[in-house]
């Protein structure tokens, strides 16, 4: 059975030692939990993680209000479960109950349905279609921005390969986070080389030598791994940005909206980047529209603080026909309701998704089953550290159950 018997949230810490909440589902033959993670570049329309007093307060509202409703509902109907933590926010954003509060709820549900009918995550999620694709990762390697203070203005240099599973693929992300750090060790003899909230190597060099470095990296572990392995970024060029002067600032100039387009679009034949994601301020559509119509034909051009998992703005930035990639992150909307329809409304568009991880992450495996349920391009889930490998590991035994199930029929 699947109906809901008990409900529990607690506070539990993230991977920046920050609180946020976990939540357990029981029913009378499984058990589902999840934990919330949370942002440091957070886009400014995504839901509230919290309300107000923090916590604590979405804590005692989850424990007043949610838990006994939740309690007898039956958790293999998941958008009832959703639209029940919707009715009793009552905000637009979860301003009030907190968005973490619902995800951890949303996905526990979803866990503890999978259990209780003897099946996986991914297959409860997606069906039988969601045995026949896995994501490819895309890694952290090198960093800076809000992820680590110190380093490069970009905020995350990634590696991604074009090809393999992730039997193969998370070990060659890893050996080139390792060939970087090493790499960095040889130019940088006496500095101080540290690691960001997500694992990459922090260290004092410009964006332009960051990327050299590290398609070095990538050639390097490509000519030994024999897989094509190709840099990409996160550049978070919100955090660049300032209404007030309309500029991008970078520590040696400030440039114009239309000098940002032509320097992502240099970037990106200059280096061959497989991957760019919000190279541009988050509210910028139509400059979306001209890089994706520059480069979109050889690069996917992903939007997260664009989009935050939205359907409405998704569906804006397909009519406007900026980026051909959106990135899905299920604590920026709430609900994995929420999440589904923004992926099917990215997919029916002929757009990619690549469903990603949080700078402040737990340990909760939940994003490597939604990758593989929907069909993702990739998951952006770093390179290293426990709350990293966590999924990493799962997408691994995600992909031996698949090919063992291949190999049954």
């Amino acid at each position: 059975m699947t109906i809901i018997e008990d409900v529990v949230i607690r506070k539990i810490l993230d991977s920046r030692g920050n609180p946020t909440v976990e939540v357990e589902i029981y029913t009378p033959d499984g058990f589902g939990s999840a934990m919330a993670p949370s942002g440091a570049s957070t886009g400014a329309h995504e839901v509230k993680a919290f309300p107000s007093g923090g916590v604590d307060d979405s804590i005692a509202i989850f424990r007043s209000e949610v838990a006994d409703e939740l309690a007898g509902m039956d958790a293999a109907y998941q958008s009832d479960i959703d639209e029940l933590l919707h009715s009793i926010d009552g905000t637009s954003d979860f301003s009030r109950l907190g968005g973490n509060a619902a995800v951890a709820a949303s996905l526990a549900a979803a866990n503890a349905a999978a259990n209780s009918l003897g099946i996986p995550l991914y297959r409860h999620i997606g069906g039988l279609a969601s045995r026949r694709r896995m994501p490819l990762p895309l890694g952290n390697v090198l960093g800076g921005g809000r992820h680590a203070v110190g380093g490069t203005d970009i905020q995350e240099f990634l590696v991604m390969a074009s090809d393999g599973n992730p039997s193969k693929t998370v070990f060659a992300n890893a050996l080139v986070h390792k060939r970087v750090g090493a790499l960095l060790k040889e130019n940088l003899p006496g500095s101080a080389i540290g690691k960001g909230d997500e694992g990459a190597w922090v260290a004092s060099v410009s964006n332009e030598d960051a990327l050299e470095l590290v398609s070095r990296a990538c050639g390097d572990i490509s000519d030994g791994t024999g897989l094509a392995l190709r840099p990409a970024l996160d550049v978070a060029a919100s955090e660049l940005y300032s209404a007030e002067d309309g500029k991008y600032t970078y520590r040696d100039r400030s440039i114009s909206p239309g000098e940002q387009i032509d320097y992502m679009a240099r970037l990106v034949e200059t280096y061959n980047l497989c991957l760019i994601e919000d190279p541009l301020d988050q509210d910028d559509f139509q400059g979306y529209a001209e890089l994706t119509g520059k480069v979109g034909g050889r690069c996917v051009v992903v939007g997260d603080d664009l989009f935050v998992t939205n359907p409405e703005r998704i569906a804006h930035g397909i009519s406007m026909g900026a980026c051909n990639s959106v990135l899905i992150k299920p604590n920026q909307i709430g609900t994995l309701t929420r999440t589904l329809e923004a992926v099917d409304m990215a997919h029916r568009a002929g757009y990619t998704t690549v469903v990603s991880h949080r700078s402040g992450e737990t340990t909760d495996p939940s994003i490597a089953h939604i990758a593989v349920a929907v069909g993702a391009l990739a998951i952006k889930t770093g390179s290293v550290g426990g709350e990293r490998t966590a999924k990493l590991n799962e997408l691994i035994r995600i992909e031996d159950d698949i090919q063992g199930g291949i190999e049954n029929e």
